[in-house]
């Protein structure tokens, strides 16, 4: 009778499967949760440390959970989820911390909370554990949904080994990593949460600015001066009339800004010769944050067609085509009506370039979604950003020329000597469209094209470099 020895088999062209890594995670509240929840789902085992292992809430199925000693002792990878009051527990396993990496995932309620970063007190609590500060920039919720494709997420600490395990987990969460450098950077990390719509800023800035501006001028040369010179109250237009000027006003300007920085590029780096030469820190910023200009002139497009929409059905609207019938039936009289051909075309490619603006400013706000974006290809992309996106601006700047096309010669037009503002808004766009022209022109646009695919013009200094070199 033979022996049977004790032997793992496996069928024939399979091999053993590798034991997962075991991770821990010191907490058991949403962001916990949702990070082990995340952990499991990218083949990860995950052990939980607890104050009170058997009535911490529910937890991801197949997650362990155990008392933080416990959780501590079983793997070398920890992920800190608990708040910093709450950090003095750690000094009591420090013992079971000694060599283990320790990743930082908190944040403050304020700027300037503590003397000191949450990272570098915890180093300071356990000294002989590698603490990394990271993955602070993540919520709850994006890790429950899986919102983590690509998105780019900051890492530092004072132990290179340490920042490369965490930065391998994190890759296989799908995240783009960015080492910080040392845990001195830890406070800038963990005040990037405190920022409130830092990317926004600018563009925001910028269309208050031109809606104030704007508005208060509109109010001048239209409330204002009907009162004064004509003794008339029309302050009802505030609301709608003045609002609906302003709105297409400040939409058509932000989109020329979102395409002025591009055409300001392509003539820098024509003169300069190269792409190899960086971009001043104000255009470098004007355009890392055209996609929010592009939004925002969307939705004040969204609120000039919603204004349009909704004027007709106005009291003072009604009131006064009520008024003009009411009195020619009084005076048993017709005024006499001709049909103007040219006012007729006029009239309709205005609507009709406004509704075709409109349609593209949608479909460039639509594909600036991730979601959207992330299907196309880059080709696909550029083609929808920059050809259709200049010329959503050709056809919405045509529709402002249009609506003033038989105004801008009439004195009546410049109260108080002051240009209306559809001609004011008319200017950006104009010149951004000049320029365009000018790239496209296939002399320009062959160089630049070269340029931008690696070629360099030599410079006047160092072609006499090259002659004196060549003499010596």
């Amino acid at each position: 009778m033979m022996k049977t020895e004790s032997a793992s088999l496996h069928p024939l062209g399979t091999a053993a499967a590798p034991e997962q890594e075991l991770l821990c995670i010191l907490g058991t509240g949403d962001m916990g949760r949702s990070l082990g929840l995340r952990l499991l789902q990218s083949g990860y085992r995950v052990v939980y440390g607890s104050r009170r292992p058997h009535s911490c809430g529910p937890l991801p199925q197949g997650a362990q959970v155990t008392s933080h000693a416990a959780a501590a002792q079983s793997a070398s990878l920890i992920f800190i989820c608990v708040h910093r009051e709450h950090y003095g527990f750690l000094e009591t396993i420090a013992h079971h911390l000694e060599g283990k990496v320790l990743v930082d995932l908190s944040n403050n309620l304020k700027k300037e909370m503590y003397p000191e970063a949450n990272a570098a007190y915890l180093q300071r609590l356990v000294p002989g554990a590698a603490v990394v500060k990271g993955l602070n920039t993540l919520s709850a919720w994006a890790l429950q949904n899986g919102l983590l494709a690509g998105k780019q997420v900051y890492l530092c600490g004072n132990s290179e080994e340490a920042k490369w395990a965490v930065a391998e987990m994190s890759t296989k969460l799908g995240l783009s990593v960015l080492d910080k450098g040392s845990l001195s950077a830890a406070r800038e990390l963990e005040d990037f949460p405190l920022e409130l719509f830092p990317e926004w800023r600018l563009p925001l800035r910028v269309a208050v600015g031109l809606t104030a501006s704007f508005f208060f001028y509109l109010l001048i040369r239209d409330v204002i001066y009907a009162y004064v010179e004509e003794g008339k109250d029309i302050s009802f237009r505030i609301t709608v009339s003045l609002g609906n000027k302003v709105f297409p006003i400040v939409s058509l300007i932000m989109l020329s800004l979102c395409y002025l920085p591009g055409v300001i590029a392509a003539f820098l780096q024509l003169y300069r010769g190269t792409k190899y030469r960086r971009f001043p820190d104000w255009l470098d910023r004007w355009m890392l944050c055209r996609k929010q200009m592009g939004l925002i002139a969307l939705g004040f497009a969204f609120l000039h067609a919603i204004y349009t929409f909704v004027t007709s059905t106005r009291y003072s609207v009604r009131h006064k085509i009520i008024s003009l019938v009411v009195d020619e039936m009084k005076n048993n009289k017709s005024a006499p009506f001709s049909f103007d051909n040219t006012e007729a075309w006029g009239q309709d490619s205005f609507y009709a370039l406004g509704i075709l603006g409109f349609f593209l400013y949608v479909l460039l706000g639509l594909t600036s979604l991730p979601s959207v974006g992330g299907a196309l290809s880059w080709r696909e992309f550029n083609f929808i950003q920059s050809k259709l996106g200049h010329l959503t601006l050709f056809i919405c700047t045509t529709h402002g020329y249009i609506y003033g096309w038989n105004k801008f010669l009439r004195p009546s037009t410049y109260k108080w000597y002051t240009p209306p503002g559809y001609l004011l808004c008319l200017i950006v766009p104009s010149v951004v469209l000049v320029l365009k022209a000018l790239v496209l022109l296939p002399c320009v646009d062959r160089t630049l094209t070269r340029i931008r695919q690696g070629w360099e013009r030599t410079q006047p200094n160092e072609e006499i470099e090259k002659v004196t070199n060549c003499d010596l």
